[in-house]
């Protein structure tokens, strides 16, 4: 089982013990904002359920069909993950307009507030180890699932706060439009989370600095040649794949060039991992203007 295979498995355990405590603090109240959070927590075990799926497919080594490797699997995930927070959201929705307008007092409103606490305390440290491990291991599905995990503990924190405010001034219509509210939040998290993840399938390159270090560090150890034009970089899951021409004087032996673009693939590699390199080497007669000089 790999690292990944194992935050998310961890991540469906904390979300089955957050969803209890959600669903108890609703049970004894019975909130719409309360009921809202717990629905959210539904939808955040499900979604560790798809992301440990998607890593274990992508786990995969490359073969016939899929040379490339099976990471992108994780940008799926992720989209899948936004389509149930969008529904989640519309649950939500709904529960408001049922529930609206409320009148009538809530049922042991400390008790859910305190049970509802216990498990927003848990989120909130769950997802910044999930966030922290998406990173460290370039996993979208991982960090899908912390930045969902995160949302959470904001709309969490925010219902309690408007629960008590309810419970403290008497004014229970407080109840669906904080359920109200909370809706519109979780809707535009998922939508979010589409975006962010149909980029990834659409091959949206890195960002900006990315690129520029990628084009200093091929500027500094390509001594030997005259330039590299046609950089292409695009993100796969955990791996980033590059391309480049390499333009070197016409009379250098095929082995000098080769050595060049080892000399390059091994300061890339050195400074980023999980990267994917095509090197096409040209002769000086195919230079072009605006491409990366060789300091």
């Amino acid at each position: 089982m790999t690292g990944g295979e194992r935050f998310a498995l961890g991540s469906m355990v904390a979300g089955c013990l957050v969803l209890g405590l959600k669903g108890a603090a609703w049970w004894l109240t019975g909130s719409a904002a309360l009921y809202s959070d717990a629905l959210e927590s539904t939808v955040n075990v499900a979604a560790s359920l798809i992301a440990w799926a998607a890593l274990r497919f992508a786990a995969r080594p490359p073969d016939a069909n899929h040379p490339y490797g099976h990471d992108k699997v994780e940008f799926f995930a992720a989209v899948i993950e936004g389509v149930l927070i969008t529904v989640a959201s519309l649950l939500i929705f709904d529960e408001a307009w049922q529930s609206w307008p409320r009148t009538q007092p809530l049922e042991a409103p400390f008790q859910g507030i305190a049970l509802n606490g216990a498990a927003t305390a848990i989120n909130a440290v769950w997802s910044w180890v999930m966030i922290a491990a998406g990173r460290r291991l370039r996993s979208p599905a991982l960090a899908a699932d912390g930045r969902h995990l995160l949302a959470d503990v904001v709309t969490s924190f925010g219902i309690a706060s408007g629960v008590f405010l309810a419970v403290f001034t008497g004014y229970w219509i407080l109840d669906p439009l904080l359920a109200a509210a909370t809706g519109v939040y979780v809707l535009w998290s998922g939508i979010r989370m589409i975006s962010t993840s149909v980029s990834g399938l659409m091959d949206t390159a890195p960002e900006p600095a990315i690129v520029d270090r990628i084009k200093a560090l091929v500027a500094s150890s390509a001594a030997g040649a005259i330039e590299a034009h046609d950089l292409r970089t695009r993100h796969a899951g955990r791996l980033t794949f590059l391309e480049f021409h390499l333009v070197v004087p016409g009379s250098m032996t095929v082995a000098v060039a080769h050595q060049i673009c080892d000399r390059i693939e091994d300061a890339l590699k050195a400074e980023m991992a999980h990267l994917m390199i095509t090197i096409h080497v040209e002769p000086e007669e195919k230079a072009k203007q605006g491409g990366v000089r060789v300091l």
